[in-house]
C-alpha cells in the first residue's frame, strides 16, 4: 500500500484529480482538507491557503498518479510517498479489490 500527500490550490483540484484516479483505478480512495501554508517564494515569506490531497493507492502506480495531477497543476507542487507500516486488514483487502496489484520493478521501489 502507498499513501501520497500531495498539495494543491484549491478543493477544486483535489475534487477533479480524486474523481480521475478513481475513474483510472489508480486510487481506492482520496481525502483532501484545507491547511494554511508559509514558505518562502523569491525572497519573500508568503502566507496562503493550500488543499492536501491524500491518495490512498496500491506501490508502483506513481508515475501514472503523477500524469493525472500534471494535468491539473502546472505549478510546483508537492507530491511525496508517505511510508506505510501496517494497516487494518479489511481496508487492506478492499483497497486490493479496487486497485489490482502492479508488478513493480527495482527503479518504481526507489522512487
Amino acid at each position: 500500500m502507498k499513501i501520497y500527500y500531495v498539495t494543491l490550490n484549491t478543493a477544486e483540484e483535489a475534487r477533479k484529480i480524486s474523481r480521475e484516479l478513481l475513474e483510472q483505478n489508480l486510487a481506492a480512495c482520496t481525502n483532501w482538507f484545507p491547511i494554511s501554508c508559509a514558505y518562502r517564494w523569491e525572497g519573500k515569506l508568503v502566507e496562503e491557503p493550500e488543499t492536501v490531497l491524500l491518495i490512498k493507492t496500491q506501490a508502483g502506480y506513481r508515475e501514472e498518479i503523477e500524469k493525472v495531477i500534471h494535468q491539473y497543476v502546472s505549478w510546483t507542487n508537492l507530491i511525496a510517498e508517505i511510508p506505510i507500516e501496517s494497516v487494518n486488514q479489511g481496508f487492506f483487502k478492499w483497497l486490493g479489490e479496487e486497485v489490482p496489484l502492479k508488478e513493480i520493478n527495482q527503479a518504481d521501489v526507489l522512487n
